[in-house]
Protein backbone atom coordinates (compact mmCIF):
# COMPACT_ATOMS: atom_id res chain seq x y z
CA UNK A 1 0.00 0.00 0.00
CA UNK A 2 3.04 2.15 0.97
CA UNK A 3 4.46 2.03 -2.92
CA UNK A 4 0.92 2.77 -4.52
CA UNK A 5 0.47 5.87 -2.20
CA UNK A 6 4.34 7.31 -3.36
CA UNK A 7 3.52 6.64 -6.73
CA UNK A 8 -0.02 8.56 -6.67
CA UNK A 9 2.21 11.36 -5.16
CA UNK A 10 4.34 11.27 -7.86
CA UNK A 11 1.28 11.72 -10.31
CA UNK A 12 -0.51 14.59 -8.52
CA UNK A 13 3.54 16.16 -8.12
CA UNK A 14 3.89 15.85 -12.15
CA UNK A 15 0.04 17.62 -12.09
CA UNK A 16 0.25 20.27 -10.42
CA UNK A 17 3.72 21.08 -11.84
CA UNK A 18 2.69 20.84 -15.45
CA UNK A 19 2.78 24.13 -17.51
CA UNK A 20 -0.41 25.76 -17.56
CA UNK A 21 -2.27 28.45 -20.37
CA UNK A 22 -0.20 31.35 -18.99
CA UNK A 23 -2.53 34.13 -19.03
CA UNK A 24 -0.56 36.77 -17.15
CA UNK A 25 3.53 36.41 -17.69
CA UNK A 26 5.56 39.52 -17.07
CA UNK A 27 7.03 38.83 -20.47
CA UNK A 28 6.66 36.84 -24.01
CA UNK A 29 9.20 36.50 -26.43
CA UNK A 30 8.18 35.09 -29.34
CA UNK A 31 10.24 34.92 -32.07
CA UNK A 32 7.45 36.16 -34.71
CA UNK A 33 7.16 39.20 -32.81
CA UNK A 34 4.07 38.42 -31.91
CA UNK A 35 5.43 38.87 -27.65
CA UNK A 36 7.19 41.51 -25.57
CA UNK A 37 10.27 40.64 -26.96
CA UNK A 38 11.92 38.35 -30.26
CA UNK A 39 14.82 37.85 -27.60
CA UNK A 40 14.85 35.72 -23.99
CA UNK A 41 17.95 37.42 -23.10
CA UNK A 42 16.23 41.12 -24.01
CA UNK A 43 13.37 40.00 -21.21
CA UNK A 44 15.52 38.67 -19.02
CA UNK A 45 17.65 41.86 -19.20
CA UNK A 46 14.55 43.74 -18.30
CA UNK A 47 13.26 41.75 -15.41
CA UNK A 48 12.98 44.09 -12.42
CA UNK A 49 14.92 42.57 -9.52
CA UNK A 50 14.20 44.98 -6.75
CA UNK A 51 10.28 44.41 -6.39
CA UNK A 52 11.14 40.70 -4.82
CA UNK A 53 8.57 39.02 -6.94
CA UNK A 54 8.87 36.25 -9.45
CA UNK A 55 9.12 37.13 -12.79
CA UNK A 56 7.34 34.50 -15.31
CA UNK A 57 8.87 34.63 -18.94
CA UNK A 58 6.84 32.70 -21.33
CA UNK A 59 8.47 31.99 -24.25
CA UNK A 60 6.87 30.81 -27.51
CA UNK A 61 8.00 27.71 -29.72
CA UNK A 62 10.65 28.23 -31.94
CA UNK A 63 14.66 27.86 -32.35
CA UNK A 64 16.35 30.73 -29.55
CA UNK A 65 20.22 30.63 -30.71
CA UNK A 66 21.05 32.73 -27.96
CA UNK A 67 23.45 32.25 -24.78
CA UNK A 68 21.59 33.10 -21.58
CA UNK A 69 23.10 34.90 -18.82
CA UNK A 70 20.62 34.28 -15.13
CA UNK A 71 21.53 37.00 -12.88
CA UNK A 72 18.51 37.67 -11.05
CA UNK A 73 16.93 35.70 -8.71
CA UNK A 74 13.02 34.98 -8.95
CA UNK A 75 12.80 33.93 -11.84
CA UNK A 76 11.22 31.65 -14.02
CA UNK A 77 11.44 30.93 -17.78
CA UNK A 78 8.47 28.74 -19.05
CA UNK A 79 8.07 27.71 -22.79
CA UNK A 80 5.38 27.10 -24.69
CA UNK A 81 6.34 22.86 -25.85
CA UNK A 82 8.82 21.14 -23.91
CA UNK A 83 10.12 20.03 -27.88
CA UNK A 84 9.60 22.83 -29.42
CA UNK A 85 10.95 25.22 -27.28
CA UNK A 86 14.26 25.12 -28.21
CA UNK A 87 17.66 26.93 -26.89
CA UNK A 88 20.47 25.73 -28.87
CA UNK A 89 24.51 27.37 -28.81
CA UNK A 90 27.41 25.57 -29.30
CA UNK A 91 30.08 26.42 -27.16
CA UNK A 92 32.96 24.40 -26.18
CA UNK A 93 34.23 25.10 -22.31
CA UNK A 94 38.10 24.78 -23.37
CA UNK A 95 37.60 27.50 -25.94
CA UNK A 96 35.79 30.21 -23.63
CA UNK A 97 38.34 29.49 -21.13
CA UNK A 98 41.49 30.86 -23.61
CA UNK A 99 40.09 33.96 -23.30
CA UNK A 100 38.19 33.75 -20.25
CA UNK A 101 39.34 33.59 -16.43
CA UNK A 102 36.05 31.13 -15.34
CA UNK A 103 33.71 29.25 -16.56
CA UNK A 104 30.53 31.60 -16.28
CA UNK A 105 29.51 32.50 -20.12
CA UNK A 106 30.97 28.44 -20.92
CA UNK A 107 26.98 27.32 -21.50
CA UNK A 108 24.27 27.66 -23.18
CA UNK A 109 22.60 28.69 -19.80
CA UNK A 110 24.38 30.45 -17.77
CA UNK A 111 23.37 30.88 -13.65
CA UNK A 112 25.13 33.23 -12.02
CA UNK A 113 26.51 32.56 -8.62
CA UNK A 114 24.10 34.88 -6.40
CA UNK A 115 21.17 33.75 -7.90
CA UNK A 116 18.32 31.39 -6.36
CA UNK A 117 15.15 30.15 -6.88
CA UNK A 118 15.57 30.00 -10.25
CA UNK A 119 13.15 27.72 -12.60
CA UNK A 120 13.18 26.18 -15.99
CA UNK A 121 10.14 24.61 -17.53
CA UNK A 122 8.22 22.94 -20.44
CA UNK A 123 11.30 23.78 -23.13
CA UNK A 124 15.01 22.22 -24.51
CA UNK A 125 18.28 23.55 -23.55
CA UNK A 126 20.98 22.03 -26.11
CA UNK A 127 24.59 22.63 -26.21
CA UNK A 128 25.28 21.52 -30.23
CA UNK A 129 29.24 22.03 -30.49
CA UNK A 130 30.10 17.90 -30.49
CA UNK A 131 27.88 17.87 -33.93
CA UNK A 132 28.73 20.53 -35.79
CA UNK A 133 32.62 20.17 -34.78
CA UNK A 134 33.11 16.84 -33.84
CA UNK A 135 34.33 17.28 -30.39
CA UNK A 136 32.80 15.90 -27.47
CA UNK A 137 34.97 17.74 -24.93
CA UNK A 138 33.30 19.10 -21.84
CA UNK A 139 30.21 21.34 -23.03
CA UNK A 140 28.05 22.86 -20.48
CA UNK A 141 24.09 22.76 -21.71
CA UNK A 142 23.40 24.69 -17.84
CA UNK A 143 26.14 25.55 -15.69
CA UNK A 144 25.28 27.49 -12.27
CA UNK A 145 28.51 29.10 -10.01
CA UNK A 146 29.21 28.92 -6.69
CA UNK A 147 26.60 30.54 -4.65
CA UNK A 148 23.66 29.33 -6.54
CA UNK A 149 20.64 27.39 -4.79
CA UNK A 150 16.96 26.39 -5.19
CA UNK A 151 17.42 25.95 -9.12
CA UNK A 152 14.62 23.86 -10.70
CA UNK A 153 14.18 21.92 -13.98
CA UNK A 154 10.95 20.97 -14.51
CA UNK A 155 9.83 18.79 -17.73
CA UNK A 156 12.79 19.98 -19.73
CA UNK A 157 14.93 18.38 -22.01
CA UNK A 158 19.09 19.06 -21.58
CA UNK A 159 20.88 17.96 -23.90
CA UNK A 160 24.76 18.37 -25.11
CA UNK A 161 27.00 16.62 -27.28
CA UNK A 162 29.83 16.45 -24.91
CA UNK A 163 30.35 16.38 -20.88
CA UNK A 164 28.96 18.31 -18.21
CA UNK A 165 26.03 19.10 -19.18
CA UNK A 166 24.15 19.69 -16.19
CA UNK A 167 26.75 21.41 -13.80
CA UNK A 168 25.41 22.53 -11.11
CA UNK A 169 28.08 23.64 -8.90
CA UNK A 170 27.32 25.17 -5.09
CA UNK A 171 29.69 23.41 -2.40
CA UNK A 172 28.42 22.71 -0.16
CA UNK A 173 24.84 24.48 -0.37
CA UNK A 174 23.26 24.08 -3.49
CA UNK A 175 19.91 22.53 -3.35
CA UNK A 176 18.61 21.73 -6.94
CA UNK A 177 15.38 19.83 -8.12
CA UNK A 178 14.62 18.00 -11.34
CA UNK A 179 11.19 16.42 -12.49
CA UNK A 180 9.92 14.80 -15.84
CA UNK A 181 13.51 15.54 -17.51
CA UNK A 182 15.34 14.28 -20.22
CA UNK A 183 18.73 14.37 -19.42
CA UNK A 184 21.47 13.47 -22.62
CA UNK A 185 25.58 13.91 -23.26
CA UNK A 186 28.75 12.67 -22.83
CA UNK A 187 31.16 12.14 -19.35
CA UNK A 188 29.53 13.25 -16.45
CA UNK A 189 26.72 14.75 -18.50
CA UNK A 190 24.36 15.27 -14.99
CA UNK A 191 27.17 16.68 -12.31
CA UNK A 192 25.83 18.40 -9.34
CA UNK A 193 27.81 19.61 -6.15
CA UNK A 194 26.14 20.05 -3.08
CA UNK A 195 22.62 18.31 -2.98
CA UNK A 196 20.67 17.15 -5.62
CA UNK A 197 17.27 15.61 -6.20
CA UNK A 198 15.91 14.32 -9.27
CA UNK A 199 12.66 12.29 -10.14
CA UNK A 200 10.78 10.53 -13.45
CA UNK A 201 13.34 11.20 -15.55
CA UNK A 202 15.39 9.75 -18.14
CA UNK A 203 18.88 9.56 -18.56
CA UNK A 204 21.13 8.71 -22.00
CA UNK A 205 24.57 8.46 -21.59
CA UNK A 206 26.84 8.68 -25.02
CA UNK A 207 30.04 7.47 -23.34
CA UNK A 208 31.43 4.41 -21.54
CA UNK A 209 33.22 6.57 -18.78
CA UNK A 210 30.16 7.46 -16.37
CA UNK A 211 26.59 9.13 -16.84
CA UNK A 212 26.55 10.79 -13.20
CA UNK A 213 29.13 12.23 -10.89
CA UNK A 214 28.89 14.04 -7.37
CA UNK A 215 30.23 16.27 -5.18
CA UNK A 216 29.67 15.82 -1.68
CA UNK A 217 32.48 17.18 -0.02
CA UNK A 218 30.92 20.11 1.12
CA UNK A 219 29.58 18.62 3.82
CA UNK A 220 29.21 14.95 5.19
CA UNK A 221 25.41 14.85 4.20
CA UNK A 222 25.35 16.23 0.95
CA UNK A 223 23.95 13.94 -1.39
CA UNK A 224 22.31 12.97 -4.98
CA UNK A 225 19.09 10.96 -5.07
CA UNK A 226 17.64 9.87 -7.75
CA UNK A 227 14.47 8.36 -7.78
CA UNK A 228 11.55 6.61 -10.38
CA UNK A 229 13.97 7.20 -13.14
CA UNK A 230 15.21 5.29 -16.31
CA UNK A 231 18.82 4.91 -17.51
CA UNK A 232 20.04 4.05 -20.79
CA UNK A 233 23.23 4.43 -23.26
CA UNK A 234 25.73 3.44 -25.77
CA UNK A 235 26.32 -0.44 -25.08
CA UNK A 236 28.52 -1.00 -21.90
CA UNK A 237 27.68 2.82 -20.36
CA UNK A 238 28.46 2.62 -16.97
CA UNK A 239 26.27 4.05 -14.34
CA UNK A 240 28.63 6.79 -12.48
CA UNK A 241 31.63 7.94 -10.65
CA UNK A 242 33.43 10.45 -8.60
CA UNK A 243 36.82 11.70 -7.30
CA UNK A 244 35.58 13.83 -4.24
CA UNK A 245 33.32 12.65 -1.35
CA UNK A 246 30.24 12.41 -2.80
CA UNK A 247 26.65 9.78 -1.69
CA UNK A 248 24.69 8.26 -4.76
CA UNK A 249 21.31 7.27 -3.54
CA UNK A 250 19.08 5.55 -6.34
CA UNK A 251 15.61 4.34 -6.13
CA UNK A 252 13.21 2.86 -8.19
CA UNK A 253 15.35 2.91 -11.17
CA UNK A 254 15.38 1.21 -14.54
CA UNK A 255 18.28 0.27 -16.30
CA UNK A 256 18.62 -0.72 -19.75
CA UNK A 257 20.40 -4.02 -21.12
CA UNK A 258 23.02 -1.41 -22.21
CA UNK A 259 24.42 -0.70 -19.19
CA UNK A 260 28.12 -1.87 -17.89
CA UNK A 261 28.36 -4.65 -15.25
CA UNK A 262 29.93 -1.32 -13.00
CA UNK A 263 29.04 0.23 -10.32
CA UNK A 264 29.49 3.57 -9.55
CA UNK A 265 33.22 4.34 -8.72
CA UNK A 266 35.94 6.56 -7.11
CA UNK A 267 38.62 7.71 -9.42
CA UNK A 268 41.54 9.50 -8.13
CA UNK A 269 42.70 12.97 -9.16
CA UNK A 270 45.77 14.73 -10.17
CA UNK A 271 47.03 16.04 -7.32
CA UNK A 272 45.12 13.22 -5.56
CA UNK A 273 42.21 13.96 -3.26
CA UNK A 274 42.21 12.38 0.21
CA UNK A 275 38.16 11.40 1.29
CA UNK A 276 36.86 12.52 4.33
CA UNK A 277 34.13 10.24 4.43
CA UNK A 278 33.81 6.58 3.33
CA UNK A 279 34.35 5.65 -0.78
CA UNK A 280 31.28 3.33 -0.85
CA UNK A 281 28.61 5.51 -0.33
CA UNK A 282 26.61 4.32 -3.02
CA UNK A 283 22.75 3.05 -1.73
CA UNK A 284 19.83 1.37 -3.66
CA UNK A 285 16.35 0.17 -3.24
CA UNK A 286 13.96 -1.34 -5.86
CA UNK A 287 16.31 -1.07 -8.63
CA UNK A 288 16.26 -3.69 -11.60
CA UNK A 289 17.82 -3.86 -15.44
CA UNK A 290 15.47 -4.94 -17.70
CA UNK A 291 17.77 -8.06 -18.32
CA UNK A 292 19.49 -8.91 -15.31
CA UNK A 293 19.81 -7.53 -11.70
CA UNK A 294 23.44 -7.01 -11.14
CA UNK A 295 23.94 -7.54 -7.48
CA UNK A 296 25.90 -4.20 -7.00
CA UNK A 297 22.37 -2.36 -7.03
CA UNK A 298 20.54 -4.89 -4.83
CA UNK A 299 18.62 -3.31 -1.96
CA UNK A 300 21.27 -1.32 1.22
CA UNK A 301 19.33 1.54 2.62
CA UNK A 302 20.04 -0.23 5.72
CA UNK A 303 23.41 0.33 5.17
CA UNK A 304 22.67 4.16 4.78
CA UNK A 305 23.06 7.07 7.64
CA UNK A 306 20.15 6.46 9.68
CA UNK A 307 18.95 3.82 7.87
CA UNK A 308 16.21 5.46 6.28
CA UNK A 309 13.32 4.10 4.92
CA UNK A 310 12.81 4.13 1.38
CA UNK A 311 9.54 5.91 1.54
CA UNK A 312 10.31 9.16 3.58
CA UNK A 313 13.32 9.34 0.88
CA UNK A 314 12.05 12.52 -0.69
CA UNK A 315 12.95 16.25 -2.19
CA UNK A 316 12.45 17.71 1.45
CA UNK A 317 14.20 14.87 2.88
CA UNK A 318 17.35 15.11 1.24
CA UNK A 319 17.21 19.39 1.44
CA UNK A 320 17.02 18.49 5.13
CA UNK A 321 13.45 20.07 5.08
CA UNK A 322 15.07 23.23 4.42
CA UNK A 323 13.71 23.86 1.03
CA UNK A 324 10.42 22.30 -0.71
CA UNK A 325 10.57 22.51 -4.17
CA UNK A 326 7.05 21.02 -4.76
CA UNK A 327 5.74 24.31 -2.68
CA UNK A 328 7.58 26.35 -5.47
CA UNK A 329 6.31 24.73 -8.19
CA UNK A 330 2.46 24.77 -6.73
CA UNK A 331 2.90 28.78 -6.36
CA UNK A 332 4.59 29.11 -9.65
CA UNK A 333 1.65 27.13 -10.97
CA UNK A 334 -0.99 29.21 -8.55
CA UNK A 335 0.61 32.21 -10.14
CA UNK A 336 0.49 32.27 -13.61
CA UNK A 337 -2.83 30.25 -13.66
CA UNK A 338 -4.23 33.58 -12.59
Amino acid sequence: MSNILYYISIILIFVMSAPAHIAAPDFVVAKDGSGNYSSIQLALNNVNSSDGKRHIIFVKNGLYNEKLFIEKCNVAIIGESRDSTRIIYAVLRSTWKLTNPNDYGAAVVNIKDSVTDFIMQNLTVYNNYGSLFNNTDHQFSVRSGTGTTRIILDTCNIKSDGGDALSLWNTPDGMYYHNNCSFEGYVDYVCPRGYCFIENSRFYGHNKTASIWHDGSGREDNKFVIRNSVFDGVPGFPLGRHHRDAQFYLLDCKFSKNMADKNIYFYPSKPPITLKWNENRYYYYNCHGDSVDYPWFADNLSKAPGSPNPHQISALWTFNGKWDPYKALRELLNTYSK
